[in-house]
């Protein structure tokens, strides 16, 4: 990504998502390891200091990235929710929709569950996953209430539903299946995951 230039004037808000943009763009071709406030003001074009007006460190910045990742997830998942649809089409459409977001932002999912996040972040960050991952807990909530799927703890059963997908998604992002195959097994994975393994 070229240097902006030095004089490019910043209005309120647009510094930060330049940096914020051209840190996800590291994050993509590099890795977290190569993520420094330093470089990414080298990069965008101002003085090592302008961050520090939009993130006091490095895991400020991480906490932001994460946090605009699971905002991307919830209108990805927020747009394939049809809650008028039975339980296996609706939750078919929902496993797409991650999945597709896994493929395309692998790095930024991995920084979202797997990096620690300050304290400061922690209720910002709990909200965040409420929208995104908690959203499979209402579905089956819905579900349950219409009698498709068995009582029990909806959060007990959110936790099968999601490390099935997420599992799914490491597989796609480990090269252990192809992105193609894994949205064209989508059925299948929410058929098993609804009915079993166990012969009828």
């Amino acid at each position: 990504m070229a240097p902006m230039s030095k004089s490019r004037p910043y209005h309120h808000g647009d510094l930060r998502a330049t940096l914020l943009a051209a840190a996800e763009q590291t994050l993509r071709e590099r890795g977290v390891g190569s993520l420094s406030l330093r470089e990414l003001a080298r990069e965008v074009g101002v003085s090592h200091a302008a961050p520090g007006r939009h993130f006091k460190d490095k895991q400020a910045l991480l906490n932001a990235l994460a946090l605009a990742g699971y905002d991307r997830l919830g209108q990805a998942l927020e747009a394939a929710d049809d809650p008028a649809l039975p339980l296996e089409p609706r939750l078919t459409a929902l496993a797409r929709a991650y999945l597709g977001f896994a493929i395309d932002n692998a790095e930024l999912l991995e920084l979202m569950y797997a990096r620690k996040h300050e304290p400061d972040a922690s209720e910002q960050m709990a909200a965040a996953v409420e929208r995104t991952v908690g959203s499979l807990a209402r579905v089956i909530v819905d579900a349950q209430k219409r009698g498709e799927i068995i009582a029990g703890d909806p959060e007990e059963l959110n936790l099968v539903a999601g490390a099935t997908l997420h599992g799914v998604a490491a597989f796609i992002a480990g090269g252990m299946v192809a992105p193609e195959a894994a949205l064209a097994g989508v059925d299948t994975v929410v058929h098993h995951l609804l009915h079993g393994l166990k012969p009828r």
